[in-house]
């Protein structure tokens, strides 16, 4: 994207007649002599785990529920009020077998 130097618009292009950059405000012109690209890689940001990441784990109980993924018997839970006061709780599960670790919610 390109912008007008005159009054910051962004520039348009304009097909016929040869290819040329123009402002549909003012009447900045500017004629495209070569191809031009320009390319940026963005960074990607680290996503947060909303929960609270491995630490908000470490002292929850656990309970007899049977994980979606691998059909193990026992979970870790926690319950968490995401909504208004008068919606019930979120439980939120993570399967207590190692080789899985998969998380869910109810709720």
């Amino acid at each position: 994207m390109l912008f007008c130097p005159q009054c910051s618009n962004l520039l348009l292009i304009e097909n016929e007649g040869g290819q040329t950059f123009f402002c549909q405000t003012c009447p900045y012109m500017y004629n495209i002599h070569s191809r031009h690209t320009t390319r940026k890689l963005l960074q990607r940001k680290e996503v947060d785990d909303v929960l609270g990441g491995a630490a908000a784990w470490e002292n929850v109980d656990s309970t007899e529920v049977t994980c979606p993924k691998c059909e193990h018997e026992r979970a870790y839970f926690m319950q968490i009020q995401i909504r208004s006061a008068d919606e019930p709780m979120s439980i939120f599960y993570k399967c207590c077998n190692e080789n899985c670790q998969h998380q869910w919610r109810e709720g």
